[in-house]
């Protein structure tokens, strides 16, 4: 009988070896983490995340993002959840493997035209939007545009006139005061108590201009805002900057959210239905325009049918409020 050659072979009788990772199909299920702790977001840094374990700005915890998460944003206010070593010591890292769904989000575009939002704060129940009366004036373009991201985002805007022992506020309050928003008033010789009792227990961003006297409110709402920006931002790669934003304590309970890289706000992620959703009776109203009417009235939209609710019971000057934000969205801003 023939001896058997390497010719006579078929695939029946080839044996395939297991590669070095085994033969088992990879699954494509993930960890649930049901233990997973709560934190809140504070600062963000090069690839790191300070977090705050169950809101406790006593137990900071320094994480990085899980690889499932992929390219997830993860920003100052967000819920997370956190595994690995949560102890906050120097040189632990957790891992952040849950980001819980956003109650509010205020985002900006680069300008109105770059299709890409940055998401600024998450969470946060209000925007403080911090306008000086003098040295320098009162910008209403910028102050319009942060009451469309406000409302956009599902924020509830306040307005906060500082210097006002500079200036009268009269003309500013009548311009706002049928937006129905808190309006509080602040002055360089006095401390802010009106404010400090809106901020108290709840998660407020606060937005201004350089020179508006934002820090020095910042500095008066949180006493040790120094200490506290040094602690969220040593324990990560780097340090923390103008361009970022960082969540501060406020004595007691509730936090502030310092955002002192926004200069401006793009709008191209709004619409015109996303400010008139803000305020009651109009969106309802809205329906009845014709189509593609962007609801700014005269000759840009002659049959707008918002002119007629508004004559027929509606609120004459909030509907001038909400076109001028409307104008603001659109570019349109005066000077």
């Amino acid at each position: 009988m023939r001896k058997r050659g390497w010719r006579d072979l078929d695939e029946s009788d080839v044996r395939v070896r297991p590669g070095r990772r085994g033969s088992r199909p990879r699954s494509k299920q993930r960890p649930k983490h049901e233990d997973a702790a709560a934190a809140m977001v504070v600062a963000v840094d090069r690839g790191r995340w300070t977090c705050a374990l169950d809101g406790n700005p006593d137990r900071l915890v320094t994480a990085m993002r899980a690889r499932e998460l992929g390219r997830t944003p993860v920003v100052v206010g967000d819920s997370v959840g956190l595994v690995g070593d949560i102890s906050g010591k120097p040189d632990t890292l957790a891992r952040i493997v849950r980001v819980d769904d956003r109650t509010s989000v205020l985002r900006r575009t680069a300008d109105d035209t770059d299709p890409y939002e940055r998401v600024v704060v998450a969470n946060a129940e209000q925007l403080i939007i911090v306008a000086a009366l003098a040295d320098p004036p009162p910008r209403p373009g910028f102050i319009d545009r942060c009451l469309v991201a406000a409302y956009a985002g599902g924020l509830t805007p306040v307005l906060c006139l500082t210097k006002a022992d500079l200036a009268d506020p009269g003309e500013w309050i009548a311009t706002y005061s049928s937006l129905d928003m808190p309006i509080t008033i602040t002055r360089q010789d006095c401390e802010p108590e009106e404010l400090r009792a809106l901020l108290a227990d709840r998660v407020s961003a606060l937005v201004g201009h350089s020179g508006v006297g934002k820090s020095t409110l910042v500095n008066r709402l949180v006493p040790a805002a120094d200490r506290a920006t040094g602690e969220v931002s040593g324990v990560g790669k780097g340090r923390h900057t103008s361009t970022s934003a960082v969540a501060l304590p406020l004595p007691g309970r509730g936090w502030v959210v310092d955002t002192p890289g926004i200069r401006s706000f793009g709008l191209a992620h709004v619409t015109p239905d996303d400010v008139i959703a803000a305020f009651e009776g109009f969106a309802e109203a809205a329906e009845e325009c014709p189509p593609n009417c962007g609801h700014l009235g005269g000759s840009d939209d002659p049959d707008c049918h918002l002119d007629t609710y508004a004559a027929d019971g509606g609120s004459v000057e909030q509907l001038a409020s909400l076109r001028r934000l409307l104008r603001s969205r659109a570019g349109l801003d005066e000077a």
